[in-house]
């Protein structure tokens, strides 16, 4: 199976039950649908189709990591900066960082590669997933990602994704 909403029924969440908890929450959001996105490249392929000119919009990659110790992290980057893993984990305190496997991100975060998103923690809070995000997003308007699935993607108000940090009781710590 791959990430796209075609199987969004076999995800512990599907797109659309979030998209209808966000709007139930009355979050903002703008939806677009496109082809599968894998890469930050896939995704540079389309996004401008997605960016509004004057917003200032972060767009993300997303990294799922795991440590020695089996903790899980979701990492939310700005979609062109640079990670060192090996210093990040010295930074955080918590040694050696690598990815995690497909198993457990759709475990972990309830979703698969290539669908990574910030609100994928929404079912990670409930499985002890830190969450960490590029400080470049206390600044923007608009956060793009997906909503679980790869062929979507919405663009959300900053305000309204801290919003729904809040609501899901997901701590959010800044990387600088």
């Amino acid at each position: 199976m791959d990430a796209s909403s075609a199987f969004q029924d076999t995800l512990p969440l599907s797109s659309d039950a979030l998209l209808a908890q966000l709007d139930g929450w009355g979050l903002a959001y703008r939806l677009h649908s496109h082809i599968p996105l894998r890469t930050v490249e896939d995704a540079k392929a389309v996004e401008d189709q997605f960016i509004v000119p004057g917003e200032n919009t972060l767009r993300l990659k997303n990294l799922y990591l795991r440590d020695r110790k089996k903790r899980n992290y979701l990492l939310s980057l700005e979609q062109s900066r640079e990670i060192d893993l090996k210093a990040l984990g010295a930074e955080l305190g918590v040694g050696s960082l690598s990815f995690g496997s497909a198993d457990r991100l759709l475990q972990n975060l309830g979703i698969r590669p290539g669908a990574v998103s910030p609100l994928a923690m929404i079912n990670g809070v409930r499985n002890d997933v830190r969450f960490f995000m590029d400080a470049a997003g206390q600044q923007a308007d608009v956060i793009n990602m997906h909503p679980l699935v790869n062929d979507r993607t919405i663009a959300m108000p900053r305000a309204d994704l801290m919003t729904f940090f809040d609501r899901i009781g997901c701590p959010v710590t800044w990387l600088s």
